[in-house]
């Protein structure tokens, strides 16, 4: 048989028919072999980019200056650009990179991504999954044993109670199906989410092996959708009580089987009606130089950074345990703790996040442009930093992985600001359903955006207003997702819901003028006083 007419043999050269070309023509999408790329680069006037096949794709024609070739990306506009493009008025101030640098970049949250599908969330949608083979096993073992119950105290009651166990073996038989019919539910649900894992996963390693940018800039990210786990499921299954036989009140004195139960929300935690300050620490802060921040690092020990060069370590004795000199003389804008204990701070002159291993500081972002205030570190590892332009004029929150930048939270869908801009501490903090909460103090509210920046709702005060307009500063978040505002003006804190519902204030644990606010893993909570208090809060039973 001919191989050049051969059905598998798809690939040729366009002009001369050679098998296998080595060779790709990016603008006119023609496979070429070596011998013939000179004679295709001379077809004038056309201008041609001839790539190895396995670049094809990485060449872009401008669709406003044909045929120019694109070989930069603007950034604001979120496309390929020829150079024309660049000094067009519509591209004026814009930031332009290399094509290749930006494809990278989108390589790398691509990879990202697919290591965070691959080594977490895959792994724990898995472990999910085979836990409802297990929960069938104990419905099966526990209705069994029911059973055998059952009929072993109707035999003592001979006819008179078959009426009853055929009608309590009827209400297992309903309960079973329901719990059977739930369990099945969810485990189609997980099946489901496994599988569409395994689609993106499959989808993101396609994409990783292309130059098509197109493609690869086309990607959403789908990580913020599967890193919310279902709930755990919390079941009590039913049990039998036999009693002993009265055949005057046969019928009551049978038995009784419990109601299947099954729970899927978190417990809830109370508010207690007098919150009471649990402790007080006495720090180096005062007038001078104000204390605005604090950050838990255990039960007993809190950082605390205010106006001056150092950020201190207490203990609830008021002990000094440890003192950081800023790298750079600066006062530190804002202090947090990550996972892992190590404590975090921002440099708003120098425009850094830094990081302190064992003493030791490390610089983790540097800013162009932008000047960092408010940061926190949230549950995946990854840093939201909120900040400013260095005019003042722009405010946003910026997510990074390490050094890289996820993405940035600006303005709301109809392309307004959601943040006012200003030299001032813009606290910040990720709830534990992943909404990020942000203090706006000229704005006198608390603006909450989703995990992908899509405004919530902003929280300006109660309805019912006791006492004057909101003036946050210092924010936290507690394990029920309840979000809790320094209100400096009002010298008090705000508890809502993590739906931006009020709940109530903490106002009667004497406090003056509280900027930073942090809880511990029990749930107690620190509040940092302008002139140097830091008060330990005990408000949930």
């Amino acid at each position: 048989m001919d191989h050049r007419h051969c059905a598998q043999d798809v690939l040729r050269c366009r002009l001369c028919k050679t098998p296998a070309p080595l060779m790709y023509c990016d603008i006119c999408h023609i496979h070429l072999c070596k011998g013939c790329v000179g004679e295709h680069l001379s077809n004038q006037p056309l201008q041609h980019t001839v790539v190895p096949f396995n670049e094809r794709g990485s060449t872009f024609i401008c669709t406003k200056h044909c045929p120019k070739l694109c070989e930069l990306y603007c950034e604001q506009c979120d496309n390929p650009i020829c150079v024309l493009c660049a000094s067009s008025e519509e591209h004026q101030c814009h930031k332009f990179v290399d094509l290749t640098n930006a494809l990278e970049r989108h390589k790398q949250i691509l990879q990202q991504d697919l290591h965070k599908l691959e080594n977490v969330i895959y792994p724990k949608y898995q472990e999910i999954a085979s836990s409802f083979p297990i929960k069938m096993a104990d419905l099966n073992d526990n209705s069994k044993k029911l059973m055998e119950a059952f009929d072993k105290h109707g035999k003592q009651l001979h006819m008179e109670i078959d009426t009853i166990i055929a009608n309590l073996k009827f209400d297992l038989e309903e309960m079973d199906l329901k719990y059977t019919t739930f369990l099945n539910e969810q485990e189609d649900e997980i099946t489901r989410k496994v599988s569409e894992i395994t689609q993106t996963i499959a989808d993101l390693k396609k994409l990783l092996n292309t130059n098509d940018f197109r493609q690869v800039s086309a990607y959403k990210p789908m990580n913020a959708e599967f890193r919310q786990l279902p709930p755990q499921i919390s079941v009590s299954l039913p049990s039998f009580t036999p009693q002993t036989i009265n055949r005057e009140q046969i019928h009551q004195q049978f038995g009784f089987m419990s109601e299947l139960v099954i729970k899927t929300e978190e417990p809830n935690r109370l508010l207690i009606d007098e919150p009471k300050v649990i402790s007080v620490t006495e720090t180096e802060f005062g007038e001078s130089k104000k204390l605005h921040s604090v950050a838990c690092l255990n039960q007993e020990e809190v950082w605390a950074g205010g106006q001056d060069n150092m950020i201190r370590l207490y203990n609830l004795k008021g002990e000094l345990v440890k003192a950081i000199h800023t790298k750079s003389g600066n006062n530190p804008e804002n202090i947090t703790v990550t996972r892992n204990g190590d404590l975090l701070y921002t440099d708003v002159d120098k425009r850094t996040v830094n990081i302190v291993k064992n003493s030791h500081i490390q610089k983790l972002l540097r800013l162009r442009g932008w000047r960092p205030f408010g940061v926190t570190s949230t549950s995946s590892g990854d840093l939201l930093v909120a900040m400013d332009t260095d005019d003042y004029k722009h405010s946003r929150i910026v997510r990074y992985s390490g050094s890289l930048l996820l993405n940035c939270i600006e303005v709301d869908e109809q392309g307004q600001p959601l943040f006012s801009p200003g030299r001032y501490i813009r606290y910040i903090s990720e709830n534990k359903n992943h909404d990020i909460c942000v203090s706006d103090w000229y704005a006198g509210a608390v603006v909450v955006v989703n995990q992908a920046g899509k405004h919530r709702f902003t929280y300006t005060g109660p309805a019912t207003k006791t006492m004057g307009s909101l003036y946050p500063y210092g924010i936290t978040t507690d394990s029920q997702s309840r979000i809790l505002i320094a209100d400096d003006k009002n010298n008090c804190i705000h508890i809502i819901g993590q739906d931006g519902k009020f709940l109530r204030f903490i106002d009667n644990c004497d406090l003056h003028s509280p900027w930073g606010l942090c809880v511990d893993t029990n749930d107690n909570l620190f509040v940092a006083e302008k002139e140097g208090q830091i008060k330990k809060i005990q408000y949930y039973m």
